[in-house]
């Protein structure tokens, strides 16, 4: 069994984080149903199902009564409810916000996943991943030197700040539970998510590493040796030498000699030295640098594209991506569990209501209750047709 087995997870469809904190709990053994609005025009895919391995679906009406009545009986059954929504009311309105679902089932986990949090100033605004980075404080760390901060792509608040985060609390609460043999309602900010992720940056501020202006610090593209360089072939190499053990070995890689150069942490002479070692960079393929590092500890790696990081040896060795049924390849889950490990799913994703009539059967609705929910157009069943 893996680690989360037996659990139960209802997933309010949503985009990007809570369907990557569903999936993580899915890959880890929990029986996610994701609850899909009824599809339109007969679309056979929702947006969030690029996330949706090891999930199945259950179409729902949820603005008709008897809808909200379908989701509140699956909530006294389940363990946590992943909600997405912005805070204002919606599920209240519907007669299952917190209060009532938890006074129904006491031990039920309510995970609430927004971008401001339920209470602020800004917490019924609209937003996206570049609007809670901004207001974490973080974004105005990442950029470049007399360039805009720069956010990248949506990893670090929808994501790491989102959907990881609010995995964790889910777990964190699920081994509460088994204390305490109570839920409680998870109030998981992105904005708080990725402030929290770099708790490492407000509490270094003091030793020196954040005292220059954005892009002329250590770790933010200042130094020489913490820099990305473009090869021969239009590739490039990550360099990250920090210690002076390692960056002895990154000069000895670079042919250069370490007695007739600036010292290390002459933070005047870091402009010049990123332009030397770009000139050197500039003169070997991404291949041929690997040649010279990949033996040593000087802290150099290729950047890898999505395919070449798939078929790189060190991750072929490690199993680190797999591939489904349909041929695509994505990473494997992480952490890796010794004992209990994630086994992620090969099928394809659900078609949206695919999996309703089963869900609900196992849930504790009778085939006629099922089949006047679909007469009231509670529900959508989805017979998939056999490929003949």
């Amino acid at each position: 069994a893996m680690a989360l087995s037996g659990v139960r997870v209802l997933e309010l469809a949503g985009l990007a984080p809570a369907p990557l904190c569903g999936m993580i709990l899915a890959d880890f053994g929990a029986q996610v149903v994701r609850v899909d609005r009824l599809s339109q025009d007969g679309a056979a895919f929702a947006p969030e199902n690029v996330q949706a391995r090891g999930k199945r679906s259950l179409a729902l009406d949820l603005k008709r009564p008897q809808g909200a009545m379908v989701l509140r009986r699956l909530c006294g059954g389940a363990d946590v409810l992943i909600e997405p929504f912005r805070p204002g009311g919606v599920m209240e309105r519907l007669g299952l916000g917190p209060e009532v679902l938890l006074q129904e089932n006491p031990r039920l986990i309510y995970a609430r996943l927004t971008g401001f949090g339920q209470t602020g100033k800004y917490a019924k605004s609209a937003g996206h991943d570049i609007n809670y980075l901004a207001l974490s404080g973080v974004l105005s760390r990442l950029g470049r030197k007399n360039e805009n901060p720069y956010a990248p792509l949506n990893l670090l608040a929808d994501f790491a700040g989102g959907g990881v985060m609010c995995a964790l609390g889910i777990v964190i609460t699920l081994f509460e539970r088994a204390r305490s043999g109570r839920g409680q309602v998870i109030d998981a900010s992105m904005v708080e998510g990725v402030a929290y992720l770099s708790s490492f940056l407000w509490k270094s501020q003091k030793v020196g590493l954040w005292n220059e202006p954005r892009g002329e610090n250590l770790l933010d593209s200042g130094a020489p040796f913490y820099e990305v360089y473009r090869t021969s072939d239009g590739k490039f190499m990550a360099v990250g030498a920090i210690e002076p053990k390692f960056y002895n070995q990154l000069i000895k890689g670079l042919g250069l000699n370490l007695d007739e150069l600036p010292g290390q942490m002459s933070l005047f002479d870091w402009p010049e030295m990123k332009k030397k070692f770009a000139s050197i960079f500039a003169q070997k393929t991404q291949a041929e640098w690997c040649s010279i590092f990949d033996s040593t500890d000087a802290c150099v790696t290729p950047v890898l594209s999505f395919d070449d990081a798939a078929s790189h040896q060190h991750n072929k060795e490690r199993s680190s991506f797999i591939k489904n049924d349909q041929g695509e390849i994505s990473p494997r889950p992480a952490p890796v569990l010794s004992r209990t490990p994630a086994v992620p799913s090969c099928r394809r994703d659900p078609f949206i209501g695919e999996h309703t009539e089963e869900i609900l059967l196992e849930y504790g609705f009778t085939e006629q209750e099922i089949a006047k929910l679909h007469s009231d157009k509670a529900i959508e069943l989805k017979k998939l047709k056999a490929n003949l």
